[in-house]
């Protein structure tokens, strides 16, 4: 089997190709990489996995590079992901998020390919949820409040639309907060798991500066996410949309409360006005129940496991 993962030199794209590689059989793995792509994340599968140079923007490249590996699957895990980033450069995060999974879908309509390609989505698509509509189950309406939000939205309407018009097997995934070693240091969990790293190795005053600590968010481990993806495409129904996350919410504070309890170092926390946003998601919390009975997933590594890993993991580098 043949495996196509855009973004794989990202944060859930490395995990994921470690997961495909360590439990299934006669696999290739092929993923998209661009010139400046930091090459960190995939240091230890480097030797394991075929590295495609692909800009996803340009229609001709990706074509190019679809009929070159002929995926049995792909996972399209690529984009402007952070969320204040969409705020700053809209336009970029539009442009980037919905022409990419566009070429995509063309690509595989015009060269004919019998392939599955999961969208990977986003609980952020929601946006605006009222108390009474959690958990939050895939009918919930979509209320986006980030232009991040809405180019996943788009992009998420463009997999059912390319299923329905054209027959292509899509699977739509919106996977809740998902965390775990190699996040990028500008997520909240790997943001405030940094600074205390550097706190205790003396590399930054014994302050933790924070954001809006009274959002609830529905965290899960990016392990358990990948398999989640894996199952999606195995498993899943063609057009079919899913929610993945743990069913629990905490607040911000309760991470950061969480993360503290695990070093011995007395810090300050101080909230930064520049680290607010225009509007924020106040209530993540997530019903995977369609997708346990679809595919029998749950997510299965404790919180407290993620975050000391993370926190680990910063350790090792600060």
């Amino acid at each position: 089997m043949r495996i196509l993962i855009t973004g794989i030199t990202g944060f859930v794209g490395s995990h994921l190709a470690e997961y495909a590689l360590d439990n299934e059989e006669g696999i290739e793995v092929f993923g998209t990489v661009r010139w400046r792509s930091r090459m960190d994340n995939v240091e230890g599968i480097e030797d394991r996995v075929h590295l495609l140079d692909c800009d996803l923007r340009d229609n001709v490249a990706v074509k190019n590079t679809l009929k070159d590996v002929k995926p049995d699957y792909i996972f399209h895990l690529a984009a402007q992901s952070f969320v204040p980033t969409s705020w700053k450069a809209p336009a970029e995060t539009l442009t980037t998020n919905i022409l990419s999974e566009l070429n995509l879908l063309e690509s595989i309509r015009d060269l004919g390919m019998d392939t599955r390609i999961q969208v990977a989505g986003s609980s952020e698509e929601y946006g605006l949820v009222y108390e009474h509509e959690a958990p939050i189950k895939e009918d919930n309406p979509l209320r986006p409040l980030s232009p991040y939000a809405v180019s996943k939205v788009a992009q998420d309407y463009l997999a059912y639309q390319y299923n329905q018009s054209y027959g292509i097997f899509t699977v739509r995934t919106r996977a809740f907060n998902h965390t775990g070693p190699r996040r990028g240091q500008v997520f909240v969990t790997s943001n405030f798991s940094r600074q205390v790293a550097l706190i205790e190795k003396g590399k930054k005053e014994p302050v933790i500066e924070v954001g809006n600590l009274e959002a609830r968010r529905d965290f899960s481990d990016v392990r358990d996410i990948v398999r989640g993806y894996w199952l999606s495409l195995e498993k899943g129904e063609p057009g079919e949309v899913y929610n993945l996350g743990s069913g629990t919410a905490i607040t911000i504070q309760a991470l950061l409360d969480l993360i503290l309890s695990m070093s011995d170092i007395e810090i300050e926390v101080r909230q930064m006005p520049e680290r607010m946003r225009p509007s924020d998601v106040e209530l993540l919390l997530c019903d995977y129940g369609k997708f346990n009975l679809a595919t029998g997933w749950k997510p299965e590594i404790p919180f407290e496991t993620t975050v000391r890993d993370l926190l680990d993991y910063w350790r090792e580098r600060v």
